[in-house]
């Protein structure tokens, strides 16, 4: 197995995870910016699968705390908070009304007073959705390119898996954005945001406490998890990669998946480079994405969850060849679909 799925040291939890829920039925991932049900094949639904467990808090540093999702399958992103004890800044939040209010719910929990700032990695609604039961309160702040594409995709979550209990999702997208770099402080804890360039979406940010050596790496990092370029770039995703390792970091929160280590960004750089081998071997022989997905010997990558998001993967490699800029819309109905085609024919689960 790659080592982007090994387990780091075990840090301090608190709420441990206790009751599950099950999934909901949906057509594709959450990262998709419209319905894709058009052009996916037909097929029964997605089985519910066993129970997750409850999202849970990991103390990362003094006032630094991750909140983790198990088991950090399609919707089920990561959170966090920073807080000196007169003010709490929150990266990111959740798909459901309900996670979101979990989430707040740890943060009173911990001591820390109500959030006045929640800070987007990007635009996917598992990591905005919950924005609403932060806000007005607390003030959201992005990329602006993840304010863009929050209100160009809407109800994203929505129109993906409309049977989800959501709750009252309110779309609260950035209110200040920055392009570049923004410093911020939470008392005598710096934060700074950072923009990488496109990588998994076109408004990524990392958010970098330098003081802690901690990154909230969104979803630039999935842990366990097989990487998603859609939306974004592989050749951005790798300049990322390097922007990471320059960060010299000790403590990464990935966007999905439990808390690890720079030891991650190897396995995800070689999974990158396997993705970019594929699609120029793939291309130049006259293969579609799906022909050469299919094709694919995932060797020591075979171990990543959602292996269907390969075909994905490759939609964006192939653009990429054919001298597409980064970032720039691909088709969802041709890259979702094959990805239901690669999951057996049958439609992906959100887990929230």
């Amino acid at each position: 197995m790659d080592d982007a799925t090994a387990p780091r040291r075990a840090a301090r939890t608190s709420a441990a995870p206790s009751a599950a829920r099950t999934t909901g039925p949906g057509v594709t991932g959450p990262d998709a910016m419209e319905p894709p049900g058009a052009g996916t094949p037909a097929g029964p639904p997605p089985a519910a699968g066993p129970p997750v467990p409850e999202p849970y808090l990991t103390e990362l540093a003094a006032g630094v705390h991750a909140f983790i999702q198990p088991d950090g399958g399609w919707c089920l992103n990561n959170a966090g908070f920073v807080t000196d004890g007169d003010a709490t800044l929150v990266v990111d939040t959740a798909a459901t009304e309900r996670r979101a209010r979990l989430l707040r719910q740890r943060i009173a929990e911990s001591g820390a007073p109500a959030p006045r700032t929640v800070v987007n990695t990007h635009h996917h609604g598992d990591h905005t959705y919950g924005n609403g039961v932060f806000a007005p309160e607390a003030t959201v702040i992005g990329h602006a390119s993840c304010r863009r594409e929050l209100l160009a995709a809407g109800h994203q979550l929505h129109a993906v898996w409309p049977e989800v209990e959501y709750g009252d999702i309110r779309l609260t997208p950035p209110e200040v954005t920055y392009t570049d770099e923004l410093t911020l402080h939470v008392g005598d804890i710096e934060v700074r945001l950072i923009h990488p360039g496109v990588a998994h979406t076109t408004g990524d940010t990392l958010v970098w406490l330098p003081r802690e050596r901690i990154v909230f790496a969104g979803d630039l990092v999935f842990h366990g998890g097989t990487p998603f370029l859609f939306m974004g770039s592989l050749t951005g995703s790798l300049r990322a990669l390097r922007t990471l390792r320059a960060l010299d970091a000790v403590t990464v929160v990935p966007g999905h998946g439990p808390v690890t280590g720079p030891e991650v960004y190897d396995g995800i750089e070689r999974y990158l480079r396997f993705v970019g081998r594929l699609a120029q071997e793939g291309r130049a022989a006259g293969r579609t994405p799906l022909e050469t997905a299919q094709e694919a010997d995932l060797g020591p990558f075979a171990g990543l969850a959602e292996s269907e998001r390969l075909v994905a993967n490759l939609h964006r490699a192939y653009a990429e060849l054919a001298g597409a800029a980064p970032g720039v819309p691909l088709d969802p109905m041709a890259g979702f679909g094959d990805m239901a085609v690669m999951n057996g024919g049958v439609p992906m689960a959100c887990h929230a």
